[in-house]
């Protein structure tokens, strides 16, 4: 069962004639399947080139800088697309030069990694490219195969199980929790191992499991350093090279017109409900977990940030707190207006904080419960 993807819509939009399209993602969210049925949707005639970046033919010939070699190797197709281009050495300047010498080429480049495949972009494709992010499965598109109240008897499955697409499409909760773990196991830390030269997981682990208890909270990277005995700056390449592989989701403060607030933490999410709980190794329901509201803020959050990202919208994400305890879960700046969020699990009575609405007096301000989330999120 395949389900619709929106970044479909958004590759034909921005797949243009002498640019490079590069489309981000972890493992096993479906990056080749979103090429596969976007080529279902090509003319019968197009002429696709797809290769792969695991084969080292193909990563013989687009490292080789060589004009010569490059459209050789391109030939008369219209279409390169490149799965798994973190590995191809130099992939921007090799890119570049195909744009450069190949009149009307469109190229489509995927990494399960953005760091590396980022690295070696960089300068090269400056204004020659646009950039895609595809995440686990968002209620946005789940939602194609999904009725209203189908998709509220399956919330807790997503709290619990996240939204992978194997996990989405499964029934059976023993097999997800395996195919949770597989995925931890084999290759959540693949490409920080491989590419970042990193010789252990065990402390990444850890690091992560600190972090699954403390979402939604302001983390210290002296205090994680302590408990972790690394170092502070160790402790911040860690949590970069893990945003970058899409394990985590960095969330800053918001300031503008406070002294007493509190932007010097950052706070952190991750990408998926599932993968954070394979991590603690804790799948139990949520009717005895007292860990609920933090896997709810969580889901509202990564779903707000998925429905942002898709949609294209350009919407700048923060939390707000102030030293006096005063706080705001999710703070988006987008056309100049700002909108504070608070994510609760159960509809309750909640006042909007007086130093916010005394600071920013235009911004609007929502609770977001199980009553109104889909509309938020959807």
């Amino acid at each position: 069962m395949y389900i619709p993807q929106k970044q479909i819509k958004n590759i034909h939009y921005l797949l243009q004639p002498s640019k490079v399209l590069i489309i981000f993602g972890a493992r096993r969210v479906g990056k080749t399947t979103l090429i596969n049925k976007f080529l279902e949707e090509l003319d019968r005639n197009s002429k696709v080139l797809f290769v792969n970046g695991d084969d080292i033919i193909v990563r013989q010939n687009l490292e080789s800088q060589s004009i010569n070699k490059l459209t050789d190797f391109v030939g008369e197709h219209e279409f390169l697309i490149i799965d798994e281009a973190q590995y191809i050495q130099n992939i921007g300047l090799n890119l570049k030069l195909i744009v450069d010498h190949i009149p009307g080429i469109k190229i489509i480049a995927t990494g399960s990694s953005s760091f590396e495949l980022a690295r070696g972009l960089g300068e090269p494709l400056t204004g020659r490219k646009y950039v895609l992010k595809l995440l686990p499965l968002s209620q946005m598109e789940i939602s194609n195969i999904e009725k209203r109240h189908e998709a509220e008897a399956n919330l807790e499955s997503r709290l619990i199980y996240g939204s992978y697409p194997e996990c989405v499409k499964m029934k059976d909760n023993l097999l997800r929790q395996e195919y949770l773990r597989e995925i931890v196991n084999s290759y959540l830390f693949k490409d920080i191992l491989e590419l970042e030269g990193i010789k252990y997981a065990n402390k990444l682990v850890k690091l992560l499991q600190l972090l699954a208890f403390q979402i939604g909270k302001e983390c210290s990277m002296s205090e994680l350093g302590t408990q972790l005995s690394m170092s502070k700056n160790t402790v911040e390449r860690y949590l970069d090279l893990l945003e970058k592989v899409f394990v985590i989701y960095k969330l800053t403060g918001f300031s503008r017109n406070l002294r007493k607030e509190i932007t010097k933490n950052n706070r952190y999410f991750f990408y998926d409900n599932g993968i954070r709980n394979a991590l603690i190794n804790n799948f139990n329901p949520v009717d005895i977990r007292n860990d609920l509201g933090q896997l709810w803020e969580n889901y509202i959050f990564m779903e707000r940030i998925k429905k942002n990202e898709y949609s294209r919208k350009s919407v700048n994400s923060y939390f707000w707190r102030t030293y006096d305890r005063s706080e705001i879960d999710l703070v988006e700046e987008r056309d100049g207006n700002l909108f504070g969020y608070e994510i609760k699990w159960k509809k309750s009575k909640i006042k909007i904080p007086g130093n916010w609405k005394k600071a920013y007096p235009n911004a609007s301000f929502e609770v977001v419960t199980q009553d109104n989330y889909l509309n938020f999120i959807s």
